[in-house]
């Protein structure tokens, strides 16, 4: 067992200070020089600890051009940790508290440091369910609708998935809701709507994770469109400020709707693009609320992977 402390008489104060007040890739870097070690010297370390990264992906993060943040990428910076005889938890405390702070690019939401614990559940949760990497569907088109409530929380998520098989034998997606800070997911209750029926579920109440299976009573064969929908119905969480959706894999058409109670109206509301969860929030652009409605709404004509989402500020 690996005790970080017991390294803190060796470490320079230059990679003290580093650790001490970052930022993440600063902190690398001077902790690889200290070292010594060239980076394909890092690489074959990470490799011998059964983790796989590029010296390329190595020389971005400490370059500030890119930040870690895929379950294997964390996995990484945890054994750097250790390779380069580090405190534990001084390089992911650096990842996980430099966005902390809310800021125009970044408005309050949940912490990286939230984000970082719930893709490590989520990995896990997909594994219960035996649910791989790629599940066989493109997306054609994808419409979320939200509700937010008089209490300003989120009350529900409705999704109209339309997809195309690119491979035999598809007969499920895997839907997953990941709900505000504070919420209880053992009663968020999950609703197949059409042409599907709900399978498998699992929760996990720290990160408030929610994954549930959807299965299509008909196996896909490669080619075959499919039209199917479904809701999560939530409403358990306290202040809502902001909806968001990952794309791993480009896509079709996505549209997202948010629609308030006519009893609690945001002052504002705009939509974002962010490459990662670590990524500054870019294409900012103010969105009015319409009419009798009091619903606002995006649409991406084709979808790059990444995140699209709309927050917004209440009074």
């Amino acid at each position: 067992m690996r005790h970080g402390t017991q390294h803190a008489d060796v470490v320079p104060v230059e990679l003290e200070a580093a650790l001490r007040g970052g930022p993440f890739h600063v902190a690398l870097r001077a902790a690889i020089a200290a070292r010594g070690l060239p980076l394909q010297r890092v690489q074959h370390h990470l490799s011998r600890h059964g983790v796989r990264v590029g010296v390329t992906s190595l020389s971005y993060w400490q370059q500030g051009a890119r930040r870690p943040q895929r379950p294997e990428s964390l996995r990484a910076v945890r054994a750097l940790e250790e390779i380069l005889q580090l405190p534990d938890e001084s390089l992911i405390r650096l990842l996980a508290t430099s966005d902390e702070q809310p800021g125009p690019d970044r408005p309050a939401g949940r912490s990286y440091r939230a984000l970082v614990e719930a893709s490590g559940v989520l990995e896990q949760l997909l594994a219960e369910l035996e649910a791989p990497l790629d599940d066989g569907l493109l997306a054609i088109g994808h419409h979320d609708r939200v509700r937010i409530g008089s209490r300003r929380e989120l009350l529900a998520r409705e999704s109209h998935h339309i997809v195309r098989a690119h491979r035999d034998g598809v007969d499920r997606y895997i839907a997953v809701h990941h709900g505000d800070p504070g919420c209880a997911p053992e009663r968020i209750a999950v609703h197949a709507l059409e042409n599907c029926r709900t399978g498998r579920v699992r929760r996990h109440h720290d990160t408030g994770l929610l994954v549930a299976e959807l299965l299509f009573d008909t196996r896909l064969h490669s080619g075959d469109t499919f039209l199917f929908r479904y809701a999560f119905e939530d409403g358990t969480a306290g202040i809502s400020c902001e909806h968001v959706r990952r794309f791993r894999v480009p896509g079709g058409q996505y549209a997202l709707q948010v629609r308030f109670d006519e009893t609690a109206l945001p002052v504002r509301c705009h939509r974002f693009t962010q490459q990662s969860e670590a990524a500054p929030r870019s294409g900012l652009q103010e969105l009015r609320p319409s009419g009798l409605h009091h619903s606002v709404h995006l649409v991406e004509p084709r979808v790059r992977s990444g995140i699209v989402g709309i927050c917004w500020d209440w009074d």
